[in-house]
């Protein structure tokens, strides 16, 4: 049996104050979710450039393929790579998952058929998939316990800002006026990289997770990652305050679980937990992926906005999905989770309501939907973003990068049922149903309120709290530890 092992180490990081270190590490780690933003973005965009004979000549069907190789490739880095994540370390996969995306995504601007564009997106997917495990448990477990709701939202929200770059990117790109068709849709994969590469030695600069270091035995090296972000906070001008010796905490190191093990922990010794992180996930998924996938064909079939205006109101969108995180993210600190996880998810769901009832009577514009639409998105971003902080932070450690790629698939196969419905229910664009997509708005908008129910009732009091309270790890079973509902 390994020997138990007492340390400050999470103590000390948590004591911390906010300093340039933390904002290097998050910009660093952060620029996950603005790629995987502008990827979406830009490949939606380019789909109808794909279909001319002057491009690669792809049927509509295609299009949708190289869509669903993306997504497929994301739910396959998440699952590969969180559980490499949990056993390597975090650096170690954050590092080798940014270099695969940019590896893949700059060689398919190159693609000359559709064959070979379907393998390198289905990478580049697969590169952002392991991002989402690995940046999220890094995050999570460097940032002070008294920031990390604010911050973690403020990471997850944006993913909007890239939909905001992809989106001015592709109005000047796309346009045939500025550049041949064959070489706008290729520069626009390779803006991605770009922005990849510009942080990439920015990130391998960045210790590798303390705490997972702790966790598997390797004390040492934790003290000493400690030690260099604490001389790099006093060298950025903030004063280091001394830690309380009575935060020990007493380990066993674990290494990495079994399956078997990580499957105890989430259906047996977690089960109303996994019920939280999994109705969180599902919900929003299958709530964004219905409005943000059929959004140009609504204002297509119904307001006559034509495909090459759409940019303008999807900026409008984008813009309050980035904003919602940005400005509550703060509120998941003070007022706490239950209050906002619960709040963010039944207004947005009662908004939505409202929106569709408004849109089945004929009272909305193409502008007036869009602006409800921003508003609804405020909060529901805001919903989405805690649903990836509620994951990773009720789940041991030992299994935390594995836990939030196991519930990132789980998510993106429902909500990959929400594009294919409401395009259903939109109807043909001759004939177009607001009947049919009013029940539609109705269906998501009952599933993020049932969410925001489950919340109210299931949601655990994580804020301000160090990791190690909120859930124990599992090299401390049967060790001394923090009590009460939130540290079993």
């Amino acid at each position: 049996m390994s020997r138990v092992v007492r340390s400050l180490v999470p103590a000390r990081l948590d004591r911390l104050p906010w300093s340039r270190f933390h904002t290097r590490m998050v910009v660093a780690l952060g620029v996950a979710w603005v790629l995987d933003g502008m990827e979406i973005t830009i490949a939606g965009a380019v789909g109808s450039v794909l279909r001319d004979q002057r491009t690669l000549g792809l049927t509509s069907f295609q299009v949708g393929l190289t869509a669903t190789g993306y997504l497929l490739g994301e739910v396959a880095g998440a699952l590969v790579f969180g559980r490499l994540s949990d056993r390597f370390g975090r650096r170690r996969l954050f590092v080798l998952t940014l270099g695969l995306y940019l590896v893949a995504n700059g060689i398919t601007a190159f693609s000359p058929n559709l064959a070979f564009l379907m393998f390198f997106r289905f990478l580049a997917g697969a590169g952002i998939g392991g991002e989402y495990a690995a940046i999220h448990s890094a995050v999570d477990e460097l940032v002070p316990a008294t920031h990390r709701g604010r911050v973690d939202l403020a990471v997850s929200g944006t993913y909007w800002l890239g939909a905001m770059l992809g989106t001015a990117s592709t109005y000047v790109l796309l346009d045939p006026r500025l550049l041949p068709v064959d070489l706008g849709w290729r520069l626009g994969l390779l803006i991605g990289p770009l922005i990849g590469a510009l942080v990439w030695g920015l990130r391998r600069r960045l210790p590798e997770s303390p705490r997972w270091l702790l966790m598997h035995g390797r004390a040492d090296e934790a003290d000493g990652e400690v030690s260099a972000i604490e001389a790099a906070v006093e060298r950025s001008g903030r004063p280091v305050p001394p830690v309380d010796a009575g935060q020990a905490i007493e380990l066993r190191p674990h290494g990495t679980p079994s399956y078997r093990e990580v499957a105890r922990v989430l259906v047996r010794e977690h089960p109303r937990r996994s019920v939280l992180g999994g109705t969180l996930l599902v919900s929003q998924s299958f709530l964004y992926n219905a409005i943000f996938f059929t959004y140009v064909l609504v204002l297509d079939a119904f307001y006559g906005v034509a495909p090459r205006d759409a940019s303008k109101y999807l900026f409008l969108f984008a813009l309050g999905n980035l904003a919602g995180p940005l400005l509550l993210g703060p509120l998941f600190d003070v007022l706490g989770r239950r209050v906002m996880i619960s709040s963010t998810y039944l207004v947005s769901g009662v908004l939505l309501g409202v929106t569709g009832a408004l849109f089945a009577g004929g009272a909305l514009t193409a502008v007036t939907q869009t602006l409800l639409w921003s508003v609804i998105f405020f909060f529901a971003s805001a919903a989405a973003s805690a649903g990836y902080l509620t994951v990773s932070e009720l789940f041991p450690l030992e299994i935390r990068a594995l836990a939030i790629a196991l519930f990132f698939a789980l998510a993106q196969t429902a909500g990959a049922l929400g594009p294919s419905l409401f395009g259903a229910l939109i109807g043909d664009r001759a004939n177009p149903d607001p009947a049919g997509l009013f029940h539609g708005y109705l269906l998501a908008a009952g599933v993020m309120v049932v969410a925001g129910l489950v919340a109210l009732a299931l949601a655990v009091p994580a804020e301000r709290r160090p990791l190690e309270h909120v859930t124990r790890p599992l090299s401390a079973r049967g060790l001394p530890g923090p009590d009460g509902p939130a540290g079993r």
